[in-house]
């Protein structure tokens, strides 16, 4: 027998909120804030109870209207019977009718005086009689309420023709029957015996206030839900409409700018709204134009790139071919030099590309920790003394008052600072002086590094923090620098929230670099 395979469960029951998720958002707010008025609206299906209570009312109504009456008729002559059935049927806007023992009708209030009701025809019914019975007929359906037998005056005037008088005779006790009206109202029939000698009494009632009041109210709570729902799906429309119009205005904006269809498309910034949808659109916005600004930057990058990588290239690639024509030997071995040099060159072209292009990336990532900055720059002056790399440069450290902690990477710290001395010492002249301080003020820490050197003019100060832009000195070998450093540091100092320009110093000529950073 073959394995019966497992039954798979339906896919909205293994994921129940993925249904849900294509829908757009105008049809779920609607139908969240619908479907609580939906479920109260139901209740006009319940009023089927409430009208069963107000005929179990009129039951216990009846019967005793019928025993009291039919007290009143045992022992009373025909003319007192005449008297009563016609002031009872009157008053009480009943039908009243005795049979006497052999079942036949003897007196009949309706043909004693002028009838005190008239059944409601199907004919004489208007347009809201008839949607009436109709919606009663729905509900009854709905609900599943028992089927009621017609109201039809039988052919013959017996006692035989009525279920009630039948048993009523039969076990002496009174007996009520439900009908239902051409019209839909009830009629309550009630049967009692009158006296021992098996006269009987038929009472009959339509209760056309029963029907009115269940119909009023369930157009009571018709008409309040129906303006609730009405006012709730315009509230929801409009709820929808603050919404989904605006999420769609900046989803349709920010496919334009993935598509890159032109570079004026701009995201909204909705500055009109003071919510979360303005909140988002400003921040998708600012995204949008950092974005652009990163991919500006890396396309100029890629750019500068090119060009610096293209000279030694061009320079190395001229050697090369130079080599192998010319049978010199002091010339080959000025061109392997060249060639040699080039190497170097693009090999720390190279080296600082990549860090310049991941510097960002690791910052972006990084965790900021508490760092001393005083003394990390005495360790780096200290380190380079021992290596030799500050040259016939004499370096003095001026430490101010105060703590000089500040938050931020300690190995991209100790970066700028290093950048900022090979700079120093590439400007000095023999024997000059380097003066670095660490100064703490109120909320910041300053770091300046200051030099001998010929200085930097005033148009240029900003120059030199761009990438690949050098202004070394004449007698410094050329290709020496990559032209990144100080472009390195400034990113580096933005990253930590702070700094990096240049001042003119404070007593003689030269340059003063300063990075300024938050104090922890």
């Amino acid at each position: 027998m073959a394995e019966r395979a497992p039954r798979r469960r339906p896919d909205f029951l293994s994921h129940p909120g993925r249904w849900s998720s294509r829908l757009s958002l105008t049809p779920r707010i609607l139908a969240v804030n619908l479907l609580p008025l939906a479920l109260l609206g139901g209740g006009i299906f319940y009023l089927d109870s409430y009208r069963k209570q107000l005929l179990s009312e009129r039951y216990k109504l009846a019967r005793i209207e019928a025993q009291i009456t039919a007290e009143a008729l045992a022992g009373a002559t025909r003319e007192r019977q005449d008297a009563v059935l016609t002031q009872i049927g009157k008053e009480q806007h009943m039908r009243l009718r005795i049979f006497d023992p052999q079942g036949r009708l003897t007196a009949d209030s309706f043909a004693l005086d002028k009838p005190a009701f008239q059944l409601g025809q199907i004919g004489a019914e208007t347009w809201r009689g008839r949607f009436s019975r109709w919606l009663d007929r729905a509900v009854d359906t709905i609900v599943g309420a028992e089927p009621i037998p017609d109201y039809v005056e039988p052919n013959a005037p017996r006692a035989d023709a009525w279920p009630e008088l039948r048993r009523a005779r039969e076990e002496r006790l009174t007996q009520i029957e439900l009908r239902d009206a051409p019209d839909g109202t009830p009629v309550i029939n009630a049967a009692a015996p009158v006296g021992l000698a098996g006269t009987t009494l038929l009472t009959t009632r339509n209760a056309i206030d029963i029907t009115q009041k269940v119909r009023e109210a369930r157009s009571t709570l018709g008409i309040a839900v129906g303006l609730a729902l009405l006012i709730s799906i315009m509230l929801s429309l409009f709820m929808a409409r603050t919404i989904v119009t605006p999420l769609r205005t900046l989803a349709r904006a920010a496919i334009r700018v993935r598509l890159g269809r032109g570079r004026e498309i701009e995201v909204p910034r909705l500055p009109e709204r003071h919510d979360e949808i303005g909140l988002l659109a400003r921040a998708v916005a600012d995204m949008t134009g950092a974005l652009r600004h990163r991919i500006d930057a890396v396309e100029s990058f890629a750019a500068d790139v090119a060009h610096e990588i293209k000279n030694p290239l061009a320079s190395l690639r001229s050697a090369i071919d130079s080599l192998g024509k010319v049978e010199d030997p002091e010339l080959r071995k000025q061109l392997t030099q060249i060639a040699a040099h080039d190497v170097r060159r693009i090999d720390r072209l190279v080296s600082e590309i990549s860090e310049a292009s991941r510097i960002d990336a690791e910052l972006s990532r990084a965790t900021f920790e508490p760092v001393d900055l005083a003394r990390l720059v005495a360790n780096v002056i200290e380190r380079r003394e021992a290596r030799g790399e500050n040259g016939t440069c004499r370096i003095e450290l001026a430490r101010g008052g105060g703590s000089a902690v500040v938050l931020g990477v300690p190995l991209r710290l100790e970066r700028v600072i290093e950048n900022l001395l090979d700079n120093a010492v590439s400007f000095s002249p023999e024997n000059g002086a380097i003066i670095v301080s660490v100064v703490r003020d109120e909320e910041t820490v300053e770091t300046s590094v200051c030099d001998q050197g010929p200085g930097i003019p005033a148009e240029a100060r900003e120059k030199v923090f761009t990438r690949f832009n050098s202004l070394r000195p004449e007698a410094e070998d050329f290709g020496d620098h990559s032209g990144l450093g100080l472009a390195i540091g400034r990113t580096i100092a933005e990253a930590h929230d702070g700094t990096l320009i240049v001042r003119d110093p404070e007593h003689g000529p030269g340059a003063c670099l300063v990075l300024t950073l938050p104090a922890a």
